[in-house]
């Protein structure tokens, strides 16, 4: 598999130790009607340190298998509501 990197929002935490579930959005044009149609994919991606919080901003990696249906690692947060919203708090 050639190497692929998506960034995603981050929709499910917690629920899996070390794993996080990951919506990647793409926009095309449909083939008959020309309006904009918006494609999610859902992402299992490998968290080693669960650090990721629901609606993180994230850059996911394709690696080899980690499990049945964990292709991806998480390379790095880009952006995290809930810890700009405890910055500002602070």
């Amino acid at each position: 598999m050639p190497p692929m990197a998506f960034t995603g929002t981050v929709a499910k935490v917690g629920f899996m130790n070390k794993t996080a579930t990951v919506f990647v959005t793409r926009w095309m044009v449909h083939p008959k009607t020309k309006k904009r149609v918006e494609h999610r994919t859902k992402l299992l991606v490998h968290d080693e340190h669960n650090k990721l919080r629901i609606d993180d901003t994230v850059l996911v990696r394709n690696c080899p298998p980690i499990s049945a249906r964990k292709r991806f690692r998480l390379e790095k947060i880009l952006k995290s509501p809930e810890t700009e919203r405890e910055e500002m708090h602070a």
